[in-house]
C-alpha cells in the first residue's frame, strides 16, 4: 500500500497508536511562534504552522552532546559510540526534510558520524506537505523543497476532510498497516490529490529573480561583489542565521574538567561560521575576519561549496535566517541584488 487515506477524525485515533514506537516531537505553539516540542496528545499539535523557531535538527543532532567520561590519572576514556531509543519527528516540513537529506549526506562521508548514524536509524519521520507559502520569508520555490523528493517514511497531505498518507518506506509502512479506520487510495482520492498538487503548484513561484544556472553563474563571479561588504556593515555578529539554519552541522568539542582537575565530561556542541574567533588559529591570525567575510562564506556555502562537493544547495528556503536576522538582512534579496550586480539592500 504505496498511498492510503485517513479522515481528520482519525488522526488522534492513530498519533495515539504511534506513541509504543518511542517518544513523539511535534510542532507547538510558543506565544507568536512555534517549537518542535515532546507530544503527548495530537491536541496539542499545531499543524498550520511556519517553521519553528529551531529545526527538528536538535533532536537529530543535538546543541549538546555528550560523548564520553574521561579520567587523566591513570587515563581512561569511557566509549564514545552510544546507541539511542526509537523517537518519531511529527509534521515535519518539507524544507526541514530537505534539511535531513543535506545532514546524512555529511555524516555519512568517511569517516562516518556513527552516533548521528545511529540516532537516525531510531529515528521515524512523518512529514506533512506544505500547499501554500508559510510566510512571506520562505524561498523554498526557488531551491524546490516546496514538493517533497524523498528522505521520510510518510508524508501527511490535507485534502480537507481527509489527509493523504505517502507510505515512503518499510517503517512508514508498519505505522498504517492493520489500522481499519485507514484505507488504500482510490482512482477518485488519487484525482483529488493530483488536483490539490497542481492548485499548489499555482501559488508558488521562484522567489530569486533567476533560475540555479544563473545563481551558479553569479557565485561564480560573485566573491568580490559589493554585496557582502554592505552585509558586512549591517551584520551586527548575533549568528541567529546559523543558529536556527537546518543544514548548519559545524560543530566544536569541549572538555568539562571535574573541580578534582583528574576526570571530566566530553562534549560535541554547535558552532557557528559566524562567530568572531570561528576562522583564528593558534597564531592569532584570523582567516575570516570581517562580518563580510563570515557572510560571504555562509551563502557561499549553501549555494557554492556544497554543490562543488556535494551536488546539492544546501539552502532548503525555509526562511528562518531571514526571519530571525537582527539587522533584517534578506536572504532573498542578497540573492537577487548578486544576480543584479548591485549592492544589497
Amino acid at each position: 500500500m504505496k498511498y492510503a487515506i485517513i479522515n481528520r477524525m482519525d488522526m488522534g485515533r492513530w498519533f495515539d497508536s504511534l506513541k509504543d514506537r518511542g517518544k513523539i516531537y511535534g510542532p507547538k505553539k510558543k506565544e507568536s511562534a512555534y517549537v518542535f516540542r515532546p507530544i503527548q496528545e495530537f491536541e496539542e499539535m499545531s499543524l498550520k504552522y511556519i517553521p519553528t523557531i529551531l529545526p527538528p535538527k536538535k533532536y537529530y543532532f543535538p546543541q549538546k552532546e555528550f560523548l564520553l567520561k574521561f579520567k587523566i590519572n591513570p587515563f581512561s576514556t569511557g566509549k564514545a559510540i552510544r546507541e539511542f531509543e526509537e523517537f518519531i519527528l511529527f509534521g515535519v516540513h518539507t524544507c526541514d526534510i530537505a534539511g535531513i537529506q543535506c545532514m546524512d549526506v555529511v555524516f555519512n562521508e568517511k569517516p562516518a558520524d556513527p552516533n548521528y548514524l545511529n540516532r537516525k536509524e531510531k529515528m521515524t519521520i512523518i512529514g506533512l506537505e506544505c500547499m501554500d507559502y508559510c510566510d512571506k520569508y520562505a524561498s523554498c520555490a526557488a531551491v524546490g523543497t516546496h514538493v517533497y523528493k524523498g528522505g521520510y517514511d510518510i508524508m501527511l497531505t490535507d485534502l480537507g476532510d481527509e489527509y493523504a498518507i505517502h507510505i515512503n518506506s518499510e517503517k512508514g509502512d508498519k505505522l498504517v498497516t492493520g489500522k481499519k479506520y485507514i484505507r488504500e487510495m482510490n482512482a477518485k482520492d488519487k484525482e483529488k490529490l493530483n488536483k490539490a498538487f497542481e492548485e499548489k503548484l499555482k501559488k508558488f513561484n521562484n522567489e530569486f529573480d533567476g533560475d540555479m544556472e544563473r545563481i551558479d553563474k553569479a557565485f561564480e563571479k560573485g566573491f568580490f561583489s559589493p554585496v557582502w561588504k554592505d552585509l558586512g556593515a549591517r551584520c551586527v555578529g548575533c549568528t541567529n542565521c546559523t543558529a536556527v539554519c537546518p543544514t548548519c552541522y559545524c560543530f566544536d568539542v569541549v572538555d568539562e574538567v571535574s573541580l578534582n582537575l583528574n576526570d571530566g565530561d566530553r562534549y560535541r556542541v554547535w558552532n557557528y561560521c559566524q562567530m568572531d574567533d570561528f576562522a583564528k588559529v593558534s597564531t592569532g591570525e584570523d582567516f575570516r575576519a570581517g562580518r563580510d567575510a563570515r557572510q560571504r562564506h555562509r551563502y557561499y556555502r549553501k549555494f557554492k561549496y556544497s554543490v562543488q562537493k556535494y551536488n546539492k544547495y544546501f539552502c532548503t528556503g525555509c526562511g528562518r535566517c531571514t526571519r530571525t536576522c537582527m539587522a533584517k538582512i534578506s536572504l532573498v534579496e542578497t540573492i537577487n541584488q548578486l544576480l543584479s550586480g548591485k549592492e544589497a539592500k
